[in-house]
């Protein structure tokens, strides 16, 4: 895998690049930094929790020919320094993404979103829907832990994801890396990228994982889809190890039916890490995508 060439968005970089609005007011976002590829229609690209951005490589060489790419590194994931506060994480990183669409984009960006990101683009959809044109939301639902059963409340899962929260920041290094081992054999199924998953979950900070996976779990937009108006792209991985279709079908088809402009791609023979297991597939969901 490629390592890109660090290209950090500050306000001046920007404005030198001569996309951004004449009037547009400097924003250094203190939450994300960004990396800037390719010329073309404006494209967010969003990781997941603890994810390092460099998950979109293929992604990049792709597109970056086409388009151009602002990927995402959330403050506090995979090496990258944690934000001042680690409480919230999710809300304060919608607003400055909007505001960096404001600032920094031509004009409604698509946005690409994993896991966390996916939630992420959703949020910013519907509270921020003239900041984007249409919305990629990647082997993500709006009520992740829907996964727990139909009946799950965030009132119920509250105390089971605040327990696993405090658990995951009072573990040593040597106790955390071993999970991620274990939990990494679920996420991706091509073995060789493993590692590379797991180090950044290591390399991220603590507290600042941990709270994101708690928000995650405690962040319901069941009751907001129906009200989102930009066109959303579902994009979900099935395998026989993960149970019956008809239970993963109805999970995400089910969890997004009340979209008004939605659209179902699933990807068979992939865990959740969509672009690492089914590459061919998932880039060809891109493409029709932002077409």
């Amino acid at each position: 895998m490629f390592k890109l060439a660090s290209l950090v968005v500050s306000a001046v970089a920007v404005l030198s690049f001569g996309v951004a609005p004449a009037d547009a007011q400097p924003f250094a976002p203190t939450r994300f930094s960004v990396e800037v590829r390719g010329n073309g229609p404006d494209v967010i690209l969003i990781p997941g929790l603890g994810s390092s951005r460099d998950v979109w490589d293929a992604q990049v060489a792709a597109l970056e020919g086409s388009h151009r790419l602002h990927l995402v590194q959330v403050a506090g994931f995979a090496g990258e320094a944690a934000p001042a506060s680690t409480s919230p994480m999710i809300e304060p990183l919608v607003e400055e993404l909007a505001q960096y669409i404001e600032s920094y984009t031509s004009g409604q960006p698509a946005v690409i979103g994993h896991s966390m990101g996916g939630l992420t683009g959703l949020i910013l959809a519907r509270r921020h829907p003239e900041r984007v044109s249409r919305v990629m939301i990647v082997d993500s639902l709006p009520f992740f832990s829907a996964m727990f059963g139909p009946q799950a409340t965030v009132a119920g899962v509250e105390p089971q994801a605040r327990m696993m929260r405090d658990q995951i920041i009072a573990l040593d290094a040597a106790s955390f890396a071993a999970q991620q081992q274990i939990g990494v054999q679920r996420l991706v199924k091509t073995e060789s990228y493993r590692q590379t998953v797991a180090d950044w979950s290591v390399a991220s900070d603590r507290t600042a994982f941990a709270q994101s996976m708690y928000e995650v779990m405690t962040t319901d937009m069941r009751g907001e889809v129906a009200n989102v108006q930009t066109p959303l792209t579902i994009i979900y991985a099935y395998d026989p190890a993960m149970g019956p279709e008809a239970m993963i079908d109805g999970l995400f088809r089910g969890g997004f039916s009340q979209a008004p402009h939605a659209t179902f791609v699933r990807v068979d023979g992939s865990f959740h890490f969509i672009m690492v297991d089914q590459p061919a597939a998932f880039q060809a969901a891109v493409a029709n995508f932002l077409r």
